[in-house]
């Protein structure tokens, strides 16, 4: 009897720890399938699947994702893990008005938005995962109080165990070409993570992932170089003149960004080359400089108040199963710790990373194959800096700078360089500022689409 009683206790036991292991699983991983969403009439033609993945050591970040299989053919397209800029920038913004697969229409106002498809969405030729990273993006959460508290360094850490384990969750895609997308601020922290990938496969972690490259969009590289770029692309777009130009060389001496205040001259060369430049809007500089304390009319945009109010609606976190009482309210960006020249660390975020520089040069060693793109009327992050950083990894060029075409016009610019099994495309999009998918959604696309469709010899 005694025996049959420890026997049953074992038993119990168990099948204790067996649900307690599940509802581990569950909560390190849950997904689902998502068919429908509020605002766009029946089925989604494409499949759908968010949910979230515990990652860091003890999972206790809950990174948040939606994941859109290739529209056209999931089983040989690439995959590529999407990383949203800022930081604190949501993959939402990315899903529904940059890259991804719907657009908000706005035409019956924010609180009436329509969900409509994106006729330049990058699902049409790779599956895409966008993911909100770190915690406090978006959907995304942590489970203790330290854990949302982050850093550049902390999210190329989390976002490469997000990549490991989100493929580990989805075997079938293992084979498929692998690379890791970032725009804008994530081009400090995008060639990390691809870094910290290749290095897994040479270590021998499995299971061994496809890496092939990297995409980065509107890219923050260097912190001095990218900002001190500035000035020359204001020569160049004719925002300042030769004179104040020159007088700026000669005085500052190649350095605009880190002054030497007793420098008189200089500080006259720079007031006159910001007296030019300050009502400027350099996310585009064709577009109307918004002033806060004034707004005008156009720089109203209703579409990020209609996502806004989508993403808060309960019909939507619940079409998107969103685990409820993780977040309050959502946001489209997180203003703590989204990143602006020259600010310091805050009590959520150490912004500890300078430049990635290093890591650019690192992968030319690799098999690998990069993609840079950028809008020649961005000031945010100028094409001239770009230029510079890209001249200075030292490899050759294989193709010299021409026009690419869209439609019969030039679309914009590219060049290519190679060096042993690595290369690399920059390419301008005309006419088109900082959201390059958001100003010119055709031309980006056809950028996109003939980079991945180039023959390559890698198989990681």
């Amino acid at each position: 009897m005694r025996c049959s009683q420890q026997n049953l206790m074992v038993f119990s036991l168990f099948i204790l720890l067996l649900i307690l292991q599940s509802c581990f699983i569950t909560l390190s991983h849950s997904r689902s399938i998502v068919k429908n969403l509020p605002g766009y009439v029946g089925d989604l033609p494409f499949k759908l699947e968010t949910g979230y993945i515990g990652v860091g050591e003890k999972e206790d970040v809950q990174l948040f994702y939606y994941f859109v299989e290739s529209q056209n053919s999931p089983v040989d397209d690439p995959l590529i893990c999407y990383i949203p800029g800022g930081p604190g920038s949501s993959a939402l913004l990315a899903f529904l008005y940059e890259n991804g697969p719907l657009s908000i229409n706005v035409d019956n106002g924010p609180a009436n938005a329509t969900l409509l498809l994106n006729e330049y969405s990058w699902t049409k030729m790779a599956s895409v995962v966008f993911v909100d990273i770190p915690a406090g993006t978006g959907f995304s959460y942590a489970k203790t109080k330290e854990a949302w508290i982050s850093s550049d360094s902390i999210v190329a850490n989390l976002a490469h165990d997000f990549v490991r384990k989100f493929l580990i969750h989805h075997p079938k895609f293992l084979k498929n070409p692998l690379y890791i997308g970032g725009i804008s601020y994530m081009g400090l922290i995008t060639p990390i993570i691809t870094m910290k990938v290749y290095e897994g496969n040479e270590r021998g972690d499995q299971p061994r992932l496809n890496i092939l490259g990297y995409v980065l969009g509107s890219p923050l590289t260097d912190k001095f170089m990218d900002f001190n770029s500035r000035l020359e692309y204001a020569h160049r777009m004719a925002l300042i003149s030769d004179d104040i130009y020159e007088s700026a060389i000669e005085n500052c001496r190649g350095n605009y960004v880190n002054t030497n205040t007793t420098n008189s001259l200089c500080a006259q060369s720079l007031q006159r080359y910001k007296q030019c430049t300050d009502r400027i809007s350099i996310n585009n500089i064709l577009e109307p400089f918004c002033d806060e304390s004034d707004p005008l009319p156009s720089c109203q945009d209703s579409s990020f108040d209609a996502i806004q109010i989508w993403a808060n609606s309960d019909a939507a976190q619940h079409a998107l199963k969103i685990s409820q009482g993780t977040i309050g309210g959502w946001e489209l960006i997180n203003t703590t710790m989204h990143y602006a020249e020259g600010k310091k660390d805050t009590f959520c975020y150490s912004y500890d990373i300078f430049s990635s520089f290093a890591y650019h040069k690192k992968l030319t060693r690799k098999n690998c194959r990069a993609l840079i793109f950028s809008g020649d009327h961005d000031m945010t992050f100028p094409y001239v800096g770009i230029e510079q950083w890209i001249a200075s990894l030292g490899i050759r060029v294989e193709i010299p700078w021409e026009p690419y075409y869209v439609d019969g016009q030039v679309g914009g610019y590219e060049m290519t360089y190679a060096q042993n099994d690595f290369s690399l495309t920059f390419a301008t999009v005309k006419g088109a500022g900082h959201l390059v998918p958001v100003d010119k959604p055709k031309e980006c696309m056809d950028v996109i689409k003939r980079w991945l469709a180039t023959p390559t010899d890698s198989d990681s």
